[in-house]
């Protein structure tokens, strides 16, 4: 019976089976942000409820990575991958089945197991392709989140309004079953190495930090009560200085804080971080602006289905962008690259603060916005890597694709509060100067992640 292909087989196929997996496990994760208003209408609940459709999911797939990074760390790194496919491939059927709200969120919850398993992909990358192939290989799975996104917004959008919302998440359905059998059918068998300790605690006490640092930027209701927001920061900041101390004190710890914090590593996070936020902000901005519509003295009144059109430029010249960067970090090195697409985020922000009354104009920043931050994504491996040892590959990746995570979700939530702060009182739109005001806070953002990222040396050329 086949069980994959082992060490010694080819892997010329390799390469595209892993970025497809990635690819549609991007699509199926993005599947829940365009169906939020639609799973409130047509299961009877409040907004705010139906925002854990997506919450729910950003915290399987942030809570899960480390977890699976290290599991996949040992001799069992292919069952992780299928099983976490086959996990998120139930999640789908759960949310195609017409069964209760709490049914319908777990269901989104194992389906964001798939963001989990993107450091698995990169780390097979790694350990199985040449060196520059593996390059190339990570730089487009990191980029594949960003592909996806303009697949699933308008591809769910259409198939919402056409047939409603379970066959929309059907869809999400057999694109998981479609990544399992690749994953069958191309992964490499696993190779005999030390069984790695599972870090019980830490996993537990992460996971409860991510949650606090998603409620109190993912979820806008736990502030209408100031006391519960405060308290929610409060705890999550203990939770993780705990955390941290549990993780010092390991033997075998979920995440190895020493090599973590090593310059290197740790500059790459941070300027995830700070970029990611800028990044999603205008992300956010420019998708909320498009569909605004004209009765409000400005945007365009895109319908969703037009709007999640609007995403295709965005998802094109992101692929693109990661096409391009590494030969771009051939001729540079992975830090100017980096700043050379962090300029270009720039660029889309600016044009659109200068120039928000064009149609054109904003769709052409949304197409700038992509080729920045596909580029971006497809290089942060590169960065993160530095001198990282194999054997950690997947776990450095987890915990990078945690920052990613939060600093988008910040990113919306900054969006969410600049638009609320220029909403006049009794008024449904905020007025047009807070989109432009907003806009300008994404330069400061990328200017930062930029500098902090360029005051590291050179990046090694034989880490891929």
């Amino acid at each position: 019976m086949r069980t994959g292909p082992t060490v010694g087989s080819p892997t010329r196929h390799l390469g595209p089976a892993l970025v497809t997996v990635a690819f549609l496990g991007a699509v199926i994760g993005g599947v829940g942000a365009p169906l939020i208003t639609s799973v409130a209408l047509d299961l009877h609940i409040r907004l705010d409820a139906a925002q854990w459709t997506l919450t729910a999911t950003l915290f399987a797939g942030a809570v899960s990575a480390p977890v699976l990074g290290r599991l996949g760390s040992g001799s069992h790194r292919r069952s992780t991958v299928l099983v976490t496919l086959a996990l998120v491939a139930l999640g789908g059927l759960l949310t195609a089945i017409p069964l209760p709200f709490g049914v319908l969120l777990f269901g989104r919850a194992l389906q964001g197991l798939g963001l989990g398993v993107i450091a698995l992909l990169m780390s097979i990358a790694r350990d199985y392709l040449p060196t520059e192939r593996a390059q190339s290989v990570i730089a487009t799975i990191s980029v594949a989140g960003t592909v996806g996104i303009g697949v699933a917004y308008p591809l769910m959008g259409l198939l919402d309004q056409v047939a409603g919302l379970r066959v929309a998440y059907s869809v999400g359905f057999l694109l998981s079953l479609t990544a399992v059998a690749i994953a069958w059918r191309t992964v490499p068998a696993d190779t005999p190495r030390p069984t790695p300790r599972l870090d019980v605690p830490g996993a537990l006490l992460l996971g409860l930090g991510i949650l606090g640092i998603l409620l109190a930027v993912a979820q806008p209701a736990v502030w209408q009560t100031p006391y519960l927001g405060i308290s929610v920061v409060v705890l999550t900041a203990a939770t993780l200085t705990f955390w941290v101390i549990v993780e010092r004190r390991a033997t075998a710890p979920l995440v190895d804080l020493r090599l973590f914090m090593r310059g290197g590593v740790l500059r790459a996070n941070a300027a995830m971080l700070t970029a990611g936020a800028g990044m999603y902000l205008l992300f956010s901005l420019l998708t909320r602006y498009v569909q605004t519509p004209v009765d409000a003295g400005y945007g365009f009144g895109l319908s969703g289905v037009v709007a999640g059109a609007a995403l295709i430029p965005f998802s094109v010249l992101g692929f693109v962008g990661g096409r391009l960067t590494p030969q771009l970090a051939a001729r540079t090195t992975a830090q100017a690259t980096f700043t050379v697409y962090a300029g270009f985020v720039i660029v889309a922000a600016t044009v659109f603060a200068i120039a928000p009354v064009s149609l054109a104009a904003t769709l052409a920043a949304m197409a700038v916005l992509g080729f920045g931050v596909g580029g971006a994504s497809a290089i942060m491996p590169r960065l993160v890597l530095d001198a990282v040892p194999r054997a950690e590959t997947a776990s450095v990746l987890a915990i990078n694709q945690i920052v990613r995570t939060v600093g988008f979700s910040i990113g919306s939530a900054l969006a969410g509060q600049l638009l609320a702060a220029a909403t006049p009182t009794a008024a449904i739109f905020p007025g047009q100067h807070g989109y432009t005001i907003a806009a300008w806070c994404v330069l400061p953002l990328l200017a930062l992640s930029a500098a902090i990222i360029l005051t590291g040396t050179s990046i090694s050329e034989s880490v891929p």
